[in-house]
């Protein structure tokens, strides 16, 4: 089915709804009151806009290509809450939809897959011809939690299950898929990721002390990384590209960044902090970045193996970058998203 839409030739609205990364964090993506719009990460730079008539609440990108799902958003959405909207920038135009009885709460891609998150439901489609192949029942999903490997080899799939504290990991790569059940923690999921390569699964609970990490084959807990004492809301986490760091963002206004190739060994601490899993708790981040108050933000690791990229949903990008002596990264650039 192939949608109609209305091009806005009226003044624009940018106030940002949505900002989100594709999967390479090679570029993001905005939905607007009155559009969304795509850049380059880094360096920062505008690729196109468009202008539509209405608000666009998710913006999921494949990679760099011409498809993007787009959901309505906002005050005037400019297209139902319920629908996933398949845009082709080559065409300039809507190509197809999936509908659905409840709100979509996000979209994830890869080149054979797309994944419709619902409040308590997950849809996983054949993106070369929209035909269903599974779903599955979750916990209620407001940030519609959910992470897809974009690696050709390892076509893991990780999302909420039906008990606190549990994910799913799904594992399609063969013609025999497997599944694997993990606590990751005590209290209720809040933010997960996976690394680009599929093979690595960090999470934080609502608490937002403790980041875990698991291997997503055997679904063992192989690090732990500890934020802070107190209790915060975590806005997002990152792998860098090769699995060497991970970000975490959160309301405290820090990033915290993590080395994975030189944390400890979690065999070789038998505290186990009243988590049954025998890992070891109490790694510290090796570094801290302090964003100043820009409300909620994501955070990912830019082009070189030393910058770290910040967007802020006020329209601030901010890049960093670190060497492994610096304690605190160096801000190398804070500016607006260029939005006309």
């Amino acid at each position: 089915k192939e949608p109609t839409i209305k091009m806005s030739h009226t003044r624009k609205n940018q106030t940002i709804l949505f900002v989100g990364f594709n999967q390479d964090a090679s570029r993001f993506a905005c939905g607007t009151e009155s559009g969304f719009i795509v850049y380059d990460t880094d360096p920062l730079q505008k690729i196109f806009s468009r202008d539509l008539d209405g608000g666009i609440g998710i913006v999921e990108m494949l990679f760099r290509t011409n498809l993007i799902a787009l959901v309505g958003g906002g005050r005037n959405p400019c297209f139902l809450r319920n629908k996933v909207i398949l845009w082709d920038d080559y065409q300039n135009k809507p190509v197809s939809e999936l509908d659905f009885s409840r709100d979509v709460k996000s979209v994830r891609f890869r080149r054979d897959r797309i994944v419709v998150v619902l409040e308590n439901r997950l849809y996983l489609y054949n993106l070369n011809d929209l035909t269903p192949i599974e779903f599955f029942d979750t916990l209620p999903n407001p940030k519609g939690l959910c992470v897809l490997s974009p690696n050709p080899d390892n076509n893991v799939l990780a999302f909420l299950g039906t008990s606190i504290g549990q994910v799913i990991i799904k594992n399609y790569t063969s013609d025999q898929p497997s599944s694997r059940t993990i606590t990751a923690h005590q209290n209720s999921i809040h933010r997960m990721a996976l690394n680009i390569d599929g093979t690595k699964l960090a999470t934080a609970s609502e608490k937002g002390t403790l980041i875990r990490l698991f291997d997503t084959g055997t679904g063992e807990a192989v690090k732990e990384f500890r934020r802070g004492s107190s209790p915060a809301d975590i806005y997002h986490l990152s792998f860098g590209s090769f699995s060497e760091w991970l970000c975490v963002a959160s309301d405290t206004g820090t990033v915290h960044i993590y080395s994975l190739l030189h944390a400890s060994d979690p065999a070789s601490s038998n505290r186990h902090f009243g988590f049954p899993l025998g890992i070891r708790a109490g790694n510290r981040s090796d570094k801290q970045v302090y964003v100043p108050s820009v409300g909620f933000f994501i955070c990912s690791f830019g082009s070189s193996f030393s910058s770290l990229v910040v967007l802020s949903l006020n329209g601030k990008y901010s890049k960093y970058t670190f060497d492994s002596d610096q304690k605190e990264p160096k801000v190398e650039s804070v500016i607006s998203f260029p939005t006309e």
